[in-house]
């Protein structure tokens, strides 16, 4: 199409062609990044490199990119300088051109030396695990409290990798890994981003204080609470949604829900319960984001009740178990009274794997959340402990 006129000056574009640019740069937008992941088997990942491998495919798909490759490597410690070795590096170029990629995603936690020679060797953006963590709770953040928690641990990751960052971000554009407080921020000198940090430090106070509030007006009250808590993607907020009706965020994706939602249930004997939604855990939880979400976290520590969420689809389901053990005994909340739910069930086709997994975890439910089975059995065990915590 002609953008000329006769006379050699611009025309205005029609309005079709308009439109038509238009969803041209929206394509362009929504165009998936194409990621290598890149994970580095250690003595002290030896284990569950597999595991690891395929849960970090699972975040990167969750942060809104394609994996195109996988690239393994073997080592007993990690290189100084790039974390790899010199070969495999060039391994990764080559990748990169023959698949396209634009990311190279390692699972392992990189300096931030590391980080910027390997940037600077392949020419396309790199991250590490923890990046790709913060990048999904930047994406998934809707309350003020949570964008607060969210830019303070990005700040807290990203300051000592200032030197260059700016550099590498105007280099190589946006996506994955500058989402948050964005590139501007990132410019700006030390004492600046420690300034920022020191306010945001004293906003989520503003905010500790405002849920102490809340727990002591529930408390006066004679309102029972129970935290839903589990592995990220067991099922939480989708129980949390049938129980009550409530319309909290559901997706097939890592972190779909960030923000807590708090409602209540009327159990079957009309005794009055808050269910408490949370944010889903994972194991090797970066600090940053455990500090910054100290608040929400700790959420857990003072409801009455704890309801322990588990996917019993997931092969992975008793390593899953025991993080969030770790955590809740980390947040001094492993001493509550607490339900063990084994949700997904309509997923399970062998009937026996059922039975030993209930061998495994005694007293435990097992339900499916979105078939809406088993609800009756974990009401009434609700109720029983609703009424044990009288006197908790």
């Amino acid at each position: 199409m002609s953008q000329f006129r006769s006379s050699g000056h611009l025309c205005p574009p029609t309005k079709r062609e308009a439109n038509i640019a238009k969803k041209l740069i929206t394509i362009e937008k929504e165009k998936k990044e194409r990621a290598i992941l890149v994970a580095v088997e250690m003595p002290n990942n030896i284990d569950d490199i597999y595991d690891l491998i395929s849960e970090l495919e699972l975040l990167a798909y969750s942060a809104g990119a394609d994996v195109v490759e996988v690239i393994k490597q073997s080592r007993p410690h990690p290189d100084p300088a790039y974390f790899i070795g010199k070969g495999k590096l060039d391994q990764i170029k080559q990748t990169i051109y023959e698949q396209d990629a634009n990311i190279v995603i390692f699972l392992n936690d990189l300096k931030p030396m590391q980080e910027r020679n390997i940037s600077e060797f392949l020419n396309v953006k790199v991250i590490d695990r923890q990046a790709l963590i913060l990048d999904i709770f930047a994406q998934r953040a809707r309350s003020r409290e949570g964008k607060i928690q969210v830019e303070l641990a990005q700040l807290n990751y990203l300051l000592p990798r200032l030197t260059g960052y700016g550099v590498i971000l105007s280099r190589l554009g946006g996506g994955i890994g500058t989402r948050g407080p964005g590139e501007t921020k990132l410019e700006t000198d030390r004492r600046h981003i420690s300034k920022k940090i020191s306010n945001l430090r004293k906003e989520l106070k503003k905010v500790e204080d405002h849920r102490y509030l809340l727990r002591s007006g529930r408390y006066k009250r004679g309102l029972k609470s129970a935290a839903i808590v589990g592995y990220t993607n067991a099922g939480k907020s989708t129980l949390l949604n049938i129980l009550t009706g409530a319309t909290s965020h559901v997706e097939d994706k890592l972190f779909a829900t960030l923000d807590p939602m708090t409602k209540k249930i009327v159990l079957p004997q009309g005794h009055g319960l808050l269910l408490v939604d949370t944010v889903g855990f994972i194991r090797n939880l970066p600090v940053d984001l455990v500090a910054a979400f100290k608040s929400t976290l700790e959420e857990v520590k003072y409801t009455d009740i704890i309801i322990h969420l588990i996917d019993i689809s997931d092969r992975n389901w008793y390593k899953n178990y025991e993080v969030v053990n770790q955590i809740l005994e980390d947040l001094a909340a492993d001493d509550k009274p607490a339900l063990v739910v084994f949700n997904k069930v309509d997923l399970i086709k062998d009937k026996m794997q059922i039975r030993t997994v209930r061998k495994i975890v005694h007293e435990s439910v097992v339900i499916s959340a979105n078939k809406k089975i088993g609800f009756k059995r974990l009401l009434n065990n609700l109720e029983g402990l609703t009424l044990e915590g009288e006197s908790y």
